[in-house]
C-alpha cells in the first residue's frame, strides 16, 4: 500500500484563478451567455494558450460568477489536501463591469475567506501584474496590493510571456510590494531561460519564482537558488504541455531537488492542463518516480514558502512529518 497523497498536508501556491475554473462551471457560464463553450485544449503555442485563457475568463461577467469560481477553487484545493491556497489574480480584468479595482479585489478576498473558513483551511492572494502591459500599470497594482497587505493579499506576481518582456522594467512595482511585506513571486524560467531568473532575483527581489525550471541550464544559478533558499513553484504538466520540457521523464524537478533547491508542486491552470494539485502529486509519484520522502519535502516547502499565518505553517509542517513517519 502507498501513503494517501490526499492526506498529505500541502499548500497550492501556483494556480491562476480563472485557469483553475471547473470545466462544468465554464460550461454553465457559456450556456448562460448563449455561446459555445470555449476550447481549453488544442493550443500549439503560448499565445494560443493565452487566447483560450482569456476566452474562458470573459465568461465571468457578474459578481456571482466570480464568487462561484473563487468558492470552487478553494473547495477543490481543500479536496486535494491543501491547508492553504494562494491563487494569482489580476483585478483589472473585471474593473468597470464589477466596479473599481478595490471593489473587485474585495470580492475575491471576501469569498476566499468565507470559502476557506467553511472548509477549515486558509486562503491568501497573489495580486498579479501582466508584463505585456505598461509597467506603470504594475505600479498601480502594487499600490493596490500593498493596501491589502495583511488583509488577504500576501504576495505580488508577474505573469505573461517572459520571453518577450523581461522583468527589469517592473522593479519599481516589486519594490512597492516588498516594502509592504508582500512576497515577491514573479514568473520566470519558463518560456525564457536563466537570464529571466537572474532578472527576477536581482531586479524584483524574488523569494518565490513561478516555474523557474530552466534555471537548471545554469549550474551557478542552481547553486544560488539553493544557497539563498529561493522557492520554485513548479508545474510539471504545464511544462510538458507548453513544451518547456520534452517529457515528464526529462523534467528537471528531481535534479533541482537533488541540488538542494526548494520546490513546490502545483497545477498552474487545471482548466487548460488537466491535473489539479492532488493529481500533480500523484503524477510526480507514479510517472516521475518521486519517493514519499521527496513528496513530503515538496509539501513542506509549499507550506514554509507560502504567505500563510505562522500557526498554520507550523501545524502543517508537523502533520507532514506525521504523514511521512506513520507506517503504511
Amino acid at each position: 500500500m502507498a501513503r494517501d497523497l490526499a492526506r498529505l498536508p500541502k499548500a497550492h501556491l501556483h494556480l491562476h484563478l480563472e485557469g483553475a475554473m471547473r470545466p462544468s462551471t465554464l460550461a454553465d457560464l457559456a450556456a448562460a451567455a448563449g455561446v459555445p463553450v470555449p476550447p481549453v485544449r488544442g493550443y500549439t503555442s503560448f499565445a494560443e494558450f493565452g487566447l483560450q485563457y482569456r476566452a474562458a475568463s470573459a465568461l465571468i461577467t457578474t459578481e456571482d460568477h466570480l464568487r462561484r469560481v473563487v468558492r470552487e477553487v478553494v473547495d477543490d484545493a481543500a479536496d486535494d489536501g491543501a491547508l492553504w491556497v494562494e491563487p494569482h489574480f489580476y483585478p483589472l480584468r473585471y474593473t468597470g463591469q464589477l466596479g473599481t479595482s478595490e471593489d473587485v479585489l474585495e470580492i475575491v478576498l471576501d469569498e476566499g475567506q468565507r470559502a476557506a473558513a467553511a472548509r477549515g483551511i486558509g486562503c491568501g492572494w497573489i495580486v498579479s501584474a501582466l508584463r505585456d502591459f505598461d509597467p506603470a500599470q504594475a505600479v498601480e497594482l502594487a499600490k493596490l496590493a500593498a493596501r491589502y497587505a495583511g488583509a488577504g493579499v500576501v504576495s505580488f506576481g508577474l505573469a505573461a510571456d517572459e520571453a518577450l518582456f523581461g522583468p527589469e522594467p517592473f522593479a519599481e512595482a516589486f519594490g512597492i510590494a516588498r516594502d509592504a511585506g508582500l512576497i515577491s513571486a514573479p514568473h520566470a524560467g519558463e518560456l525564457a531561460g536563466p537570464a529571466s531568473v537572474y532578472g527576477a532575483l536581482d531586479a524584483l527581489g524574488a523569494r518565490r519564482i513561478c516555474h523557474g525550471v530552466r534555471a537548471v541550464e545554469d549550474p551557478a544559478l542552481v547553486e544560488r537558488l539553493a544557497t539563498d533558499g529561493i522557492v520554485l513553484d513548479v508545474c510539471p504538466t504545464s511544462n510538458v504541455m507548453l513544451a518547456v520540457v520534452p517529457s515528464f521523464d526529462e523534467h528537471p524537478l528531481l535534479r533541482l531537488l537533488d541540488a538542494g533547491v526548494r520546490c513546490t508542486l502545483n497545477g498552474d491552470d487545471p482548466l487548460l492542463f488537466g491535473p489539479g494539485l492532488l493529481a500533480e502529486y500523484e503524477l510526480a509519484r507514479d510517472t516521475m518516480g518521486l519517493s514519499d520522502e521527496r513528496l513530503a519535502q515538496l509539501a513542506h516547502s509549499s507550506l514554509v514558502g507560502s504567505g500563510a499565518p505562522a500557526e498554520l505553517v507550523s501545524d502543517g509542517v508537523e502533520r507532514v512529518e506525521e504523514w511521512l513517519t506513520t507506517p503504511v
